[in-house]
């Protein structure tokens, strides 16, 4: 191995071990350039309106600004609302799966679950009881101690003043490592540069907006049929539509769920087969063509291993640094596939097994 190479291996080291020191204090910068890197695309569609760069990112920021606004005053008091009202809802369903289901699963499979989901029932109340106990103390201790809630309140509030600066200057910043990058591995740092950001924007900005849309449809689409929490099942359901068809399974399920223990009738179940049967027809037809294209995103398991190991090792920090990570990773891994196929060890095998099927 050349000098160099040690010399970029020794770097790498030496900003892992950087990295690791200074986790503690790197959650709003690395916020701050996944909203910056987000924002990008739209402050250089403003830019190529006319609009200079600062007034672009303002404008990035007066969006964003807005958005948060209204899910404060619409979207949080309408969850907590729908929470609280689950939990009163939950000891009924408890009753049912008792007394109804309970004895009919025992005459089919003559096994008794009753004990065991009492034990379940009689947790979960005192948990549910507790939980704003348990919030109240937590925010309680925060308030006393006031070095920690200072230094929380200013890693929150150094969120947006770090993604404006870098946004501010995004574009300057890439020209600049482009020319800091040594010349003969210019091109090759350029073309992975680019896969990798195929990939970020791909799941990053496309797979964000597909969840919130799927999310929308399957919140309004519930609500308007009158289920109970729909505005909450709509919400799960696009969240945890990052994982292909998983949102579809889990929001249908609780919806179907919630739908029968309202006591209507089977219209208003068909009507919530009806709600996710077109959000799975938009998801295939509009959204996936229109905001993902033909771009290779993540895949499912990737993606769940990623955020789970990055909240492992890293906490908050890990989560954050978890899918541009991965990308990097799995674009590196394609890169070393692609030159395996094309090296001579991979061809001469090839050609050795050819020849040893010739007669």
């Amino acid at each position: 191995m050349r000098s160099s190479h040690w010399w970029a291996l020794a770097a790498g080291v030496a900003v892992v071990w950087l990295l690791i020191q200074l986790e503690s204090i790197l959650m709003p910068f690395f916020a701050g350039m996944i909203i910056a890197y987000l924002g990008d695309p739209l402050a250089d569609r403003f830019e190529s309106w006319g609009m200079s760069r600062p007034v672009a990112v303002s404008g990035v920021f007066l969006i964003l600004l807005l958005v948060f606004a209204l899910a404060l005053l619409i979207l949080i008091p309408l969850v907590a609302q729908q929470i609280r009202q689950l939990g009163q809802v939950v000891p009924n369903i408890f009753d049912w799966v008792q007394n109804v289901a309970a004895p009919e699963i025992q005459d089919w499979t003559g096994y008794d679950f009753r004990p065991e989901l009492g034990g379940i029932q009689r947790v979960l109340g005192e948990h549910w009881q507790q939980a704003g106990g348990t919030a109240a103390e937590v925010l309680a201790r925060v308030g006393r101690s006031s070095m920690a809630f200072v230094t929380w309140i200013t890693y929150v509030s150094l969120i947006p003043v770090v993604a404006f600066y870098l946004l501010l200057d995004w574009d300057r910043l890439m020209e600049s490592l482009r020319n800091m990058t040594p010349r003969q591995w210019a091109p090759d740092v350029v073309r992975l540069a680019r896969r990798c950001d195929e990939v970020l924007s791909a799941f990053l900005r496309g797979q964000l907006l597909v969840m919130l849309c799927l999310g929308i449809i399957y919140a309004v689409g519930l609500t308007l049929l009158g289920v109970r929490f729909g505005l909450l099942i709509g919400l799960v359901s696009g969240l945890v539509s990052i994982v292909p068809f998983l949102g579809f399974i889990v929001g249908i399920s609780i919806a179907l769920l919630v739908a029968f223990f309202q006591g209507d009738t089977w219209v208003l179940m068909l009507g919530v087969v009806g709600v996710f049967a077109i959000g799975q027809v938009a998801e295939s037809t509009v959204l996936q063509p229109k905001l993902l294209g033909d771009k290779i995103g993540l895949h499912p398991v990737a993606v769940i291993f990623a955020v789970l190991a990055g909240g492992k090792l890293f906490g908050l920090t890990g989560v954050l640094l978890a899918l541009p990570v991965a990308a990097v990773i799995m674009v590196l891994l394609r890169e070393v596939h692609d030159r395996y196929k094309n090296s001579s060890l991979y061809n001469s095998a090839q050609e050795g097994g050819r020849e040893e099927d010739a007669p």
